[in-house]
Order: C-alpha cells, then sequence, then structure tokens
C-alpha cells in the first residue's frame, strides 16, 4: 500500500461531517450524556473510588457495563487463540507468581500472583483489536481493567471487600473503572505533548478498582493512583502503529502497574499526587464524577482492527453493496481519511502477521471486500494467506485529507474510491465507524460478535452460560460465581 498527503479535496461534505451526539466537548457535558442530573458530583477522585454504590448508577449505565463485559469476554476468547497471549500467559505463571496470593489467568487456569493475572489477561484482550475505547482518549480502557478486577476477586483475602463482592458490586466496579480510566486518558491527552498507550492511563483506572477492594481510605487511594500514574507505562503508541508488533497498546502492562499501585500503596509506599487527577490543568476533567457517565461515551467495535481502519471499512462495503462488483472486478483502491489513520502499518507493505493486520488501513478494507466481513480469522491465518487479499492491499493508495485529520480524534472519518477493470469508477460517501454513542451497534449484532469469536473456542454450549451469567448479574446471586468459573478456565 502506497501513502501520501494531499491539500484537502473540494468535496461537498453535504451534512455528513458534521459533530455527533457522542462526540461531545470533554468539558462540557449535553443533556444526553449526563445521568443523575440531581446528584451531586463526587468531591474528588477518591472520594468516588470509595462512595460510589451500585444503586447510583442509572439504569443505562449498568446496561452498558454488562455490554462492554460481554463484548470484552468475547474478545478475551478470541485473543487466547493467538501467540501474543500464549507467550504472555506462560510468562505470568512462570515469571510473575504470587507466594502470599494468586489468581487464576483468563481463559488460561493458571495461577500467577495478582498483577501477573491482570498482566496476562489484559494482554490476551489487547492481542485481538476489537475491544471497546473512547474517542477522545484515543485508547481503551476495558482492556485492562476487566482482568484486573478478576485478578482482585479471585485472589481477595477473607478479611477483604473484594472477598464479599456480588454481580451488583461487580459492575460497580467496574463503571468506577472506566470513569477514572477514561478521565485520566482524557487529561494527560490534553496535558502532555507525547501520544501515549493506554497502559500509560488505564493503570489508574486498574488501581482505582484495587484501591475500593482493597477497602483503601482517602489518603492510600491517593498514593496508588499516583503511583500508578508514575509507573504506568508510557510506551511510543505510534510506533507501534506504524510498525505493529505484540506490544499493541500496552494493556498488559497498565493492567500490572495498576494492580501494583495499589498492592504497594496498602503497605505504605507513597506516590501521590497523580497530575492527571490533582494537577489544576487537569482539575475540569474530575468535577462530574458521578453525574456524568464516561462510560456511555465507550464504542464498541465491530471489527478486531484498530478502531482508525474501520471508516475505510464501511466506506468500502457500503460502496460494494450499492454498486455490486467483486473483489476480482477491482483494479485500484484509493482511501482518503484522516493522517494517523494512513499511517496505520506504514511500515510493512503486507501484513505478515496478525498484529500487522490489525493495524493496517489497507488490509482490513481488502479483506472486507473479499470476505464481505472482518472477524478473528480475517485478520489471521485466513486473510494473511489469502492471494486475493494480498492483491488488493498492493492496489492500494492512502491518502491523507487535511480536513478530516483536522477532526480527529473527536470524529474519523474516510472516503474510498474503487476503479474497476473495466474502466468503471465508484466514490464513495464520508464514512465513520460503526459502534460509538451516537451509532451503537444493536444488540443482535454485539452478541453475533461476541458468538462468533467465543464459539469456536469455548463451544456453543459454554458460551450460552456465559452470556447468560453477564444477562443476569445485578439479580441472581450466584451469577458472578458461574462467571467467574466459566471464564477463569482453560479455553479449550
Amino acid at each position: 500500500m502506497a501513502s501520501q498527503s494531499s491539500p484537502p479535496a473540494a468535496h461537498a461534505l453535504a451534512g455528513k461531517l458534521q459533530r455527533g451526539p457522542g462526540d461531545v466537548d470533554p468539558k462540557t457535558p449535553d443533556a444526553r450524556v449526563c445521568g443523575n442530573e440531581d446528584a451531586a458530583a463526587f468531591a474528588d477522585a477518591p472520594a468516588f473510588v470509595r462512595g460510589l454504590a451500585f444503586d447510583r448508577l442509572p439504569d443505562d449505565v449498568v446496561a452498558c457495563a454488562k455490554r462492554n463485559l460481554l463484548d470484552l469476554i468475547g474478545i478475551a476468547a478470541g485473543g487466547s487463540a493467538t501467540r501474543a497471549a500464549v507467550i504472555a500467559n506462560a510468562y505470568a505463571a512462570t515469571q510473575l507468581c504470587g507466594t502470599d496470593r494468586s489468581a487464576r489467568i483468563l481463559f488460561d487456569g493458571r495461577r500467577a500472583g495478582l498483577a501477573g493475572a491482570a498482566f496476562a489477561g489484559a494482554t490476551t484482550i489487547d492481542a485481538l483489536d476489537g475491544h471497546d475505547g473512547h474517542a477522545l482518549t484515543k485508547g481503551h480502557a476495558g482492556a485492562a481493567l476487566l482482568p484486573a478486577l478478576l485478578a482482585l476477586l479471585d485472589g481477595a483475602g477473607e478479611s477483604e471487600p473484594a472477598a464479599s463482592v456480588d454481580g451488583r458490586e461487580f459492575l460497580a466496579a467496574l463503571v468506577l473503572g472506566y470513569e477514572i480510566a477514561t478521565r485520566a486518558g482524557m487529561a494527560l491527552h490534553a496535558t502532555v505533548p507525547d501520544y501515549h498507550c493506554s497502559g500509560a492511563w488505564n493503570a489508574l483506572g486498574c488501581a482505582a478498582v484495587a484501591a475500593r477492594l482493597l477497602g483503601f481510605d482517602a489518603a492510600r487511594t491517593r498514593h496508588a493512583l499516583g503511583i500508578a500514574e508514575y509507573f504506568g507505562p508510557r510506551g511510543q503508541i505510534l510506533r507501534a502503529c506504524d510498525s505493529p508488533t505484540m506490544v499493541k497498546d500496552g494493556s498488559g502492562w497498565g493492567a500490572h502497574a495498576g494492580v501494583t499501585a495499589a498492592l504497594l500503596a496498602r503497605d505504605g509506599f507513597t506516590g501521590a499526587p497523580a497530575l492527571t487527577v490533582e494537577r489544576e490543568d487537569a482539575a475540569s476533567f474530575w468535577t462530574d464524577l458521578g453525574t456524568r457517565w464516561r462510560i456511555r461515551e465507550q464504542y464498541l467495535k465491530p471489527y478486531p482492527v484498530c478502531r482508525w481502519a474501520q471508516p475505510a471499512v464501511e466506506a468500502a462495503l457500503a460502496l460494494q453493496r450499492a454498486q455490486g462488483f467483486a473483489a476480482s472486478d477491482i483494479a485500484t483502491v484509493a482511501i482518503e481519511s484522516f493522517r494517523e489513520a494512513v499511517a496505520l502499518g506504514s511500515q510493512c507493505a503486507m501484513p505478515r502477521t496478525t498484529e500487522e493486520a490489525q493495524y493496517s488501513l489497507s488490509f482490513p478494507v481488502a479483506a472486507a471486500l473479499v470476505f464481505g466481513r472482518v472477524g478473528a480469522a480475517e485478520v489471521d491465518a485466513t486473510g494473511l494467506a489469502d492471494a486475493r487479499v494480498a492483491r488488493l492491499v498492493a492496489a492500494t493508495i492512502a491518502v491523507e485529507d487535511v480536513e478530516l485529520s483536522r477532526r480527529f480524534p473527536a470524529e474519523r472519518w474516510a472516503r474510498v474510491r474503487i476503479a474497476l477493470a473495466d474502466g468503471r469508477q465508484f466514490a464513495s460517501q464520508p464514512a465513520q465507524a460503526r459502534g460509538g454513542p451516537e451509532d451503537p451497534l444493536p444488540d443482535g449484532e454485539l452478541k453475533e460478535k461476541y458468538r462468533s469469536l467465543a464459539d469456536p473456542v469455548l463451544g456453543a454450549a459454554r458460551s450460552a452460560r456465559i452470556e447468560q451469567a453477564v444477562r443476569a448479574l445485578a439479580e441472581d446471586g450466584g451469577a458472578l460465581a458461574s462467571l467467574r468459573e466459566e471464564i477463569l478456565r482453560p479455553a479449550v
């Protein structure tokens, strides 16, 4: 795939490039994303960590937590078969062991220390880039939060609050993690010049969950957040986007750092303040805890590839459906998108690994045109070995549209132009990725995504039991125990 930059095209946007209802100003809540308008905001992050109760969560926030949870479990099941997950799990089980307590590794069953189990689970989810994210963090919270939460529960001491967690508290802790992590990510992007991996800020969400489950007071919570911020991996994410490898978004080490931070703070290790939480230039991101729910703003991906490539996938599929051409009819493909999307995988002409396929612009577009879909198989052996996909990747060029770059990260757009061998040419309408708050995935599509990832690995019966347990978490007192037993044993 070739890439280049161009001046803004003189195209008529015809109302397509308008701010969607989910792409709100990060400092100005609107009516749709503000819940509990009559409730007072928590005074600060430690008060929120310690004081949030399930009964304070609006019904739609609980529903968001369940949707995100099921999606993460499906991605974890699919990711468990990747080489990256196999390596990380073996490393955690042999090198990150706990002597006083341990926890089972997600879809592996072996034990590691609490931070080690969190690391392995987060790396497993991160290995298949289909998990949730947030536009203004330019990254992912849930990939680290769920494994950290599971490790803390599975390795809980008898006297700790985590030992008595039920399904309602589990969901409250998960929401808490999203609220802290998302704000930390937005604050980090707003206050430092470099663009860091998600582990740099989802570590704070993991530390917050751990502080709650370990029963910390406000002072210890501050130290846990500060340690997580200081030790969280500030990896160069754009390097991983240009030259994709297994390091991905750093969520494995974000989960590890967050859990480690809380365990250190428990024993008196100090680290406050977390600048992205307490410094004046970050203060505006923390004034609405408990009144604005950032979990509502998370997107859920229809495809397991980088979010930045998904507008082009949508544009290509829409064009193919409208015009009825086959992949074999295509002579060339031209993608116009924002700068960061154009740079995806720019250092590898044809992906050779699933990591390179997931962090590519041309590859998922080519796979979508060939197969009519992009799933776990299409970004692994099935797609990587397909000569038709390789031909289209070689026939694709990517061009930066300066106007689309200006709208990033709050909006992510792409346009695709396809020329056929018979001389016909087609241009798509500008397209955005689906699955955000402005265009959420229907429940049916989300469940189909889950089953397409979980069933081949776990079997239909086991994946159905997991789905039922997630659905019943807030009502059935035994649902959490059932869920944990299903997802903390080996995938196969």
